[in-house]
């Protein structure tokens, strides 16, 4: 399957709702990014960050798991640390960035924002990546030895 089937899809929204959310997010954004830079989640008297629900009942990895220390080592500018801890997050967040400075350009421009519409077997390829990763990052076997 090409790349052509990639599409955009022109959405209307209230603009003003639109801007309102951007900064929110942007200041949300912002607020967790200076706090995580100056806490570091591995750090044992750091605790106070949450626990993964699903570690704390089966004692084993979600998808998830390491993501904030993988945010913390890409705020001090160590990516290859980060993906090291959570390599899923690293390979999603160019996508999460895509998404979010779409939304906030449209929320500037007052411009419809364009959703990019994705044909599913490339979300059912992620979700199977997702699955993969989720099992074998809870096995021995190097990389993934937890």
């Amino acid at each position: 399957m090409a790349l052509t089937n990639f599409y955009f899809v022109n959405q209307a929204t209230n603009v003003a709702r639109q801007r309102a959310i951007a900064a929110f997010m942007w200041l949300g954004l912002g607020a967790s990014s200076l706090f995580l830079f100056f806490f570091n989640p591995a750090l044992p008297h750091n605790q106070f960050f949450p626990k993964c629900p699903f570690r704390l009942v089966t004692g084993w990895q979600c998808p998830g798991c390491g993501s904030t220390r993988a945010f913390y080592q890409l705020l001090h500018l160590h990516p290859v640390a980060a993906f090291k801890l959570n390599p899923l997050i690293m390979l999603t967040l160019p996508f999460i960035i895509y998404g979010f400075l779409g939304f906030t350009r449209s929320a500037i421009t007052g411009k419809p924002y364009r959703r990019l519409f994705i044909p599913p077997v490339y979300l059912w390829a992620w979700l199977a990546l997702l699955l993969f990763f989720w099992v074998f990052r809870n096995t021995p076997w190097y990389p993934f030895a937890s």
